[in-house]
């Protein structure tokens, strides 16, 4: 029903009101008040429903930045993640810094003000890159005794055959030297 319906619907209703007063037409004056409770109770529940409305879009909207705010949150956790290794790595060197320019750099990482350090005398700067050579070196054995391994198998399995091709003939033949001459008894 239309704002201009309901209008004419209540001033129809008001003049009504005003001009039959009389106590015969108080049965339509009844239905008349009823038709205009009901009038005002459907714009009760119009209004309700425009507030719930208004209520869900702003809803809405307030999901949406959230869903921004959280990926812009999850991107910034990955990245943080990444500095995060990083510094674990440095740190995790020999459990202590592996430099003084490294731990400056991790401290600056974290926005940890670093007072004035004395170099240590027993640190060992090249523990890293000699960790790096003998990974290098233990992944290169690893590699060479994984391909003598495949080159072992090959050689078992054509012995086997060869083993098996042998055995077949010798089985074919009916000769008791010859396998009295392999060690098989009759």
């Amino acid at each position: 029903m239309s704002n201009i319906d309901k209008q004419a619907l209540r001033e129809e209703f008001q003049y009504m009101q005003d001009h039959y007063s009389d106590p015969a037409d108080r049965a339509r004056q009844v239905i008349y008040i009823a038709a205009e409770a009901l009038l005002d109770e459907l714009d009760k529940k119009q209004q309700y429903i425009k507030l719930r409305d208004q209520e869900n879009e702003d809803i809405a909207l307030t999901v949406g930045k959230l869903r921004v705010e959280l990926e812009a949150a999850k991107k910034r956790m990955t990245e943080q993640s990444a500095i995060v290794a990083a510094a674990e790595k440095l740190v995790r060197c020999k459990g202590r810094y592996h430099s003084e320019l490294n731990y400056r750099a991790l401290a600056k990482l974290f926005g940890v003000i670093t007072p004035d350090l004395p170099p240590l005398v027993h640190e060992n700067v090249h523990y890293a890159d000699a960790a790096e050579v003998e990974i290098t070196a233990l992944r290169q054995r690893i590699a060479e005794l994984e391909a003598k391994l495949e080159t072992a198998d090959k050689l078992q399995d054509s012995a086997f055959r060869d083993g098996l091709k042998a055995g077949f003939s010798y089985g074919q033949t009916d000769d008791p030297i010859r396998v009295r001459a392999v060690h098989v008894r009759i």
